[in-house]
């Protein structure tokens, strides 16, 4: 009994030993004190919500007992910190500047009204420690700071706001700031205003505080390069240059710092190589450098003692592979490398950062698996989206991250099943898995329904999943957000299942297989959803949304939706809908009497059966698309007074009249589209001179319009495509065209322009297509003066039915660049000519070319960047094929025919081993076929007839499946396809020599006459008298075109699925 008393005795004394040591001795607050304090809390403005310290203090009690206060041992008070408590107003008489013994203040995360610094701050001589960062005081730095010598940590850092007042150090200067402050150990001026050259501001800091340990100059204006100087602060601790302009390589000097433990030049305009060394500082634990698009670099080898925690690279020009080394990084905690260029695998040493929080890389182009994640028990991020990763995704790959908050591996190329423990993680709330080629999902979790993870993003869009959508997905009831968009889920989804979600705000189900059982006429237990995607999902009438009061983006085309668009329509979202897209359905009119809400954005009406009057667009609308339906009036002559879209389409309805000159006021446009309809009259002159200065897209092609083109086109013109194709347009065409030096697209066809070759356009180097066909042209099409490539990008070059006349000039063909490069052995792209907008949105305009062929107009509504053509057929050009069309290796399409072209067919034709047409018919064309021409693998479309060729056809694979009529009308030719025997005449060979031709040629033309009669009747007999071979013959010819082509003719555009394919305008 005793011993426990006695044990009971000794802790209680042992504890107040303890607890006195522990205590701070100090001793009673002076009342001088006390009363400067309670001066100084009367004397500002605090929010006393807010407050933890000043709402507290109080006379009843000892002031070095209040919280922020601290006392030295006799009574002084030494120490103030009233952080963040919430304090306004000013402190120029403030009672503050009356505590001498002060060593340490802290009034940081306040607000004092953007008034300056006080000079008073110059009077407490004692402070080590003075810190007034982000707390609203603006204007002059007073140069009284510089009279704390004592001072051992300075922080003025600021929050800076464009067109607010900051803190500026102009005079005095930062050096007349510093130099006295020669025991400055940490340094914080972040977002003062600087504006220093690097000479001025290294110096100025490595003269005067020798002993600096810290450098942070935030967003100070600074400009570079980093002088040399500051390699003399061998204290040098950490580094903070985040965004000043410094536009200047990194010094491989900052490798030489023997304790720099943090280095942050993000947003700093630095380029250059970034030196390994730096990575290689055994004491550093933090390097950022985002944000420098110019820095290149690669990773190291790291060595195993590394202390690297944090790793911040993204959006810089670094390249190359992730070394296996990266597994030595044990300590690292981050690691950021998005929208940067490496490559390779992602090494399975990453498996062994234990330490790992949050691994971002992506946008890069990593290829193959990804490695476990088991071992990184403390990983809340994951974004590996964006790369080339393959591969199947295990479920063990994420046992037990019970941290892990957000993955993300979009845009890959994973397939397989979506990993099945995600779903289970007790943490995550985002998973985005779309655009893969996942293609199984379980139908069941892996536990019990609760443990089903707390998702508020479930993204699985744009993969090829397939059968019903689980049940469990309406079991995650926190989802805001659950996008299943563009797979092949079937199925019917019922209305309770949706009810049950009762937080979505985002639900997309566009473009499965799926049917959506709305049953209810009210749909009250609906989620509050803020977007709705229903697009594609066998909808028969409009879904009962009138009560849905905060839908703002809805999207229902592609169904089966038939009958009147109904007014209610207008009034979904209360007021605040911004979005909806009702194409690609069968309606046929607007319900009376509606108006369109002015909160309307994107109205998209495409490919519907609407007639009657165009409805006036929402005021603040900016993409509006009517176009293919059946909208008969005219444009309303006001529709431009208003309009401030960027996208305006209503092509191929059947309006008419004149083009309103109210449209000239729509100063934003970007595209406009009136193709295909009615109109009529001239083109508004103000539309030339005004609206090409924004307009990227003018598209008037196949109206009714007529007269000269008047205007000038300004300087800064912005057009790219320009497709006037197909109207009555006559005169010459404006040479200040030449203004819109970004023009892509020039489609003139189909007028009666007279006019010479556009050599005012020479000197532009984007032009990819150039149409002219039909119209009036004359003269030669060389220009003079040309020293340099002339039309590099060109792919695609009409100049068919014209007065075009002279020779071919050959040098042009070596200027098309485009059309030089053998597609065979480069890396194809597969883009398509467009012109982007609102890229935000992701929008773009698909430019459309038709492209003649044996007859045939083909419509290219995508015109791939790969496609190339030449046509000059039906002009006057004389004189010889220059030897340089051979050289067009990537040339797909050639047409030279019905001119007057004579001598040899050029062998390096040859060469043009992607061609697939080729017509030289009806010209002067002799000589023999050159049998270079039996090696183009490609070509599936020849027509050599009526020319004055001689000799034996080439023997080849392909040539032997051409018909008769490809060559006839040439009586010295024989051999197959013709019935002609060539047993009398040499076979042609690939050099032909220029002696000893009269005698074969007399026996060629002997026999070709004998044989041609023959032949011809042969074939032509049944081409003309049974019509079961004529039809078998056009069919074909025209199968053989839309197969090598993947090209559809006019006379299958109006099928809805065709259409609805042809719509210019697609969403990425």
């Amino acid at each position: 009994m005793r011993a426990e008393i006695f044990t009971c005795l000794f802790s209680i004394t042992m504890f107040m030993i303890f607890w006195i040591n522990v205590i701070p001795v100090h001793s009673q607050c002076h009342n001088d004190q006390k009363s400067l304090l309670i001066q100084l809390k009367n004397g500002l403005l605090f929010n006393s919500a807010i407050s933890v310290k000043l709402v507290n203090w109080t006379e009843a009690t000892d002031c070095c007992d209040w919280k922020g206060v601290n006392c030295d041992q006799d009574g002084h008070v030494i120490g103030l910190d009233l952080n963040s408590e919430g304090i306004t107003g000013e402190i120029n008489q403030s009672s503050l500047f009356s505590l001498p013994f002060l060593e340490s203040l802290n009034l940081a995360n306040n607000s004092f009204q953007l008034e300056q610094i006080p000079s008073s701050f110059g009077n407490l001589t004692s402070l080590r420690y003075l810190n007034l960062s982000k707390a609203g005081f603006s204007g002059q730095i007073p140069i009284e700071l510089s009279f704390l010598t004592r001072l051992a940590v300075l922080d003025l850092s600021s929050l800076h706001f464009p067109e607010t007042p900051s803190l500026l150090l102009e005079n005095p200067s930062l050096l007349t700031l510093l130099q006295n402050l020669k025991g400055l150990i940490e340094l914080h001026l972040d977002g003062v205003n600087i504006s220093a050259s690097g000479s001025e501001w290294c110096q100025a800091i490595s003269s005067s505080v020798p002993n600096l340990q810290v450098l942070s100059l935030y967003g100070c204006y600074l400009s570079g390069p980093i002088d040399v100087s500051l390699q003399n602060l061998q204290f040098l601790s950490e580094i903070n240059l985040d965004s000043n302009n410094l536009f200047a390589p990194v010094p491989e000097f900052f490798a030489s710092f023997p304790n720099l433990t943090a280095l942050s030049l993000r947003s700093s305009n630095l380029y250059g190589t970034f030196p390994e060394k730096i990575f290689q500082v055994p004491t550093l634990q933090t390097l950022q450098l985002e944000s420098n698009s110019l820095l290149s670099g690669s990773l190291p080898e790291f060595p195993r003692n590394s202390n690297l925690k944090k790793l911040v690279l993204s959006e810089t020009n670094f390249s190359g592979a992730l070394p296996d080394s990266i597994g030595n990084l044990r300590n690292l905690s981050r690691i950021e490398l998005a929208f940067c260029r490496f490559s390779g695998p992602i090494p399975n040493s990453l498996e062994d950062l234990a330490q790992l929080v949050r691994l971002d890389l992506s946008s890069n182009v990593f290829t193959g698996p990804i490695p476990s994640f088991q071992m990184s028990k403390n990983l809340s991020y994951i974004d590996l989206s964006h790369n080339s990763l393959t591969g199947p995704v295990p479920d063990t790959h994420f046992e037990g991250l019970s941290n892990l908050i957000n993955i993300n591996l979009a845009y890959n190329s994973f397939h397989g099943s979506v990993p099945s423990s995600l779903f289970s993680l007790p943490s995550l709330q985002k998973i985005q898995l779309s655009n893969n080629q996942f293609d199984e999902v379980s139908q069941s979790p892996n536990g019990s329904l609760s443990e089903l993870s707390p998702l508020g993003t479930l993204d699985l869009s744009s993969n090829k999943l397939v059968g019903h959508i689980p049940p469990y997905f309406f079991d995650f009831l926190s989802l805001s957000v659950l996008s299943l968009s563009f797979n092949n889920f079937s199925g019917i989804i019922q209305q309770e299942s949706i009810e049950r979600l009762q937080n979505l705000a985002k639900l997309e189900l566009s473009y499965n297989s799926l049917s959506i059982n709305l049953t209810e006429s009210s749909l009250s237990f609906f989620p509050k959803l803020r977007t709705l995607k229903l697009a594609s999902c066998n909808l028969q009438k409009f879904p009962p949304l009138l009560n849905q009061n905060t839908i703002i983006h809805l999207d229902l085309s592609d169904n089966q939706i038939s009958g009147d668009i109904p007014n209610w329509i207008w009034n979904v979202g209360n007021g605040s809908l911004s979005y909806l897209n009702l194409s690609c359905n069968h309606l046929v009119d607007l319900e009376r009497q509606y108006i369109i809400p002015d909160s309307l954005i994107v109205l998209d009406l495409h490919l519907n059966q609407l007639r009657g009057e165009i409805p006036v667009p929402a005021p603040y609308a900016v993409y509006v698309d009517y176009s293919n339906n059946n909208f008969n009036s005219s444009i309303p002559a006001e529709i431009g007074n208003n309009l401030i879209a960027t996208f305006f389409s209503i092509s191929n309805n059947m309006l008419s009249g004149a083009i309103p000159q109210s449209m000239c006021k729509a100063s934003y446009l970007e595209v406009l589209d009136l193709s295909n309809n009615k109109f009529s009259g001239t083109i508004p002159q103000c539309l030339i001179e005004t609206n090409t200065m924004t307009l990227g897209v003018l598209n008037l092609r196949n109206n009714h319009l007529s007269g000269a083109i008047s205007g000038t086109f300004p300087q800064g013109c912005a057009l790219k495509t320009l497709d006037l194709n197909g109207n009555r347009l006559e005169g010459q065409f404006p040479g200040s065209l030449a203004n819109c030096t970004k023009l892509e697209v020039l489609n003139l066809g189909n007028n009666n322009i007279r006019d010479i070759f556009p050599c005012y356009l020479k000197y532009s180097s984007t032009l990819r297509v150039l149409v002219l066909r039909s119209n009036k042209f004359q003269g030669s099409i060389g220009c003079r003066g040309v020293t340099y490539n002339t039309w590099p990008k060109l792919q695609i070059i009409d100049l068919a039915l014209n007065n075009f006349s002279g020779d071919l000039p050959p040098n042009s063909f070596l200027r098309w660049k485009a059309m030089l490069v053998d597609m065979g052995t480069a890396q194809p792209d597969l883009n398509h000519l467009r012109f982007e907008f609102l890229n935000l949105n992701q929008f773009y305009y698909q430019d459309t070319v038709t492209v003649t062929m044996k007859g045939l107009e083909m419509e290219l509504v995508k015109i791939l960047t790969v496609f190339t053509s030449v046509d000059f057929s039906c002009n006057n050009f004389t004189g010889q094929i220059p030897d340089t069309v051979g050289a067009l290796k990537s040339l797909y399409v050639l047409n030279l025919s019905h001119n007057a072209l004579t001598g040899r067919m050029p062998s390096s034709l040859g060469n043009l081993s992607q061609l697939e047409s080729l017509d030289l018919s009806l010209n002067k064309l002799s000589g023999s076929i050159p049998v270079e021409l039996a090696s183009l693998t490609f070509l599936s479309f020849l027509n050599l007839s009526y020319n004055q060729l001689v000799g034996m056809i080439p023997i080849g694979s392909q040539f032997q499946t051409f018909l008769d009529t490809s060559f006839e009308g040439n009586k010295g030719l024989c051999g197959l396809p013709l019935n002609t025997n060539c047993s009398r005449v040499p076979v042609v060979s690939a050099l032909p020599t220029e002696e000893g031709n009269s005698d074969s040629d007399a026996y060629i033309y002997i026999s070709a006459a004998v044989g041609f009669v023959v032949g011809l009747g042969i074939f032509i007999a049944p081409l003309a008298l049974c019509n079961i071979w004529n039809d078998w013959y056009y069919k074909h010819v025209a199968q053989v075109l839309e197969r090598i082509f993947h090209l559809e003719e006019r006379q299958r555009r109006r099928n809805r699925r065709e259409r609805a394919y042809r719509n210019p305008i697609r969403r990425l």
